[in-house]
């Protein structure tokens, strides 16, 4: 449905950011505390709120962590199909067979947003807001002080953020 109206009233893509889906990844369940019973709900859940959430037409900047691969091309390939969106990957220290940036500056709205995956990584002369993931739901979504956003599934109710919001939030 959502799909059909933003087509009906020419609606442009948004801009969504995710990240550590750890997609086949059983023990992420445990390690997280992720309220999964297995790593096949756990699938199917994190790719329907995907697309509950982003349109074909949307842009995802996804920041690593897609799929524990385990050497299967076709499976990882099968993943990136099944969800909405057109995927912009940064890599994650689980990442194979994904073409992907090491670190991406999104430009939105006359701001500068560091994407990369592990907030360690963000460069010590960054003085803009950086994006990341990596430490799941250790720390806060949004840290004011530092300017650091953290968009692991754990602390974004388990589906994309759009960021619209994240902007929003951070004017506050």
């Amino acid at each position: 449905m959502l799909n059909f109206l933003k087509k009906l009233f020419k609606i442009r893509p948004q801009i969504f950011l995710a990240s550590d889906l750890h997609l086949d990844h059983k023990n992420i369940i445990r390690y997280c505390n992720r309220p999964f019973r297995n790593v096949h709900q756990m699938n199917y859940t994190l790719i329907r709120n995907w697309n509950k959430t982003v349109c074909k037409r949307d842009v995802v900047y996804f920041l690593g962590d897609f799929v524990l691969s385990r050497g299967n091309r076709r499976r990882v390939l099968n993943f990136i199909k099944s969800l909405n969106g057109r995927k912009i990957f940064i890599r994650g220290n689980h990442d194979k067979f994904l073409r992907s940036y090491n670190h991406f500056i999104l430009k939105y709205k006359g701001r500068s947003f560091y994407l990369v995956h592990d907030p360690f990584d963000i460069p010590v002369d960054w003085k803009g807001w950086a994006i990341s993931g990596h430490t799941h739901q250790r720390g806060k979504f949004i840290d004011i002080e530092n300017k650091r956003i953290n968009v692991s599934p754990e602390l974004i109710g388990y589906k994309p953020v759009n960021i619209r919001e994240i902007v929003r939030l951070i004017e506050k």
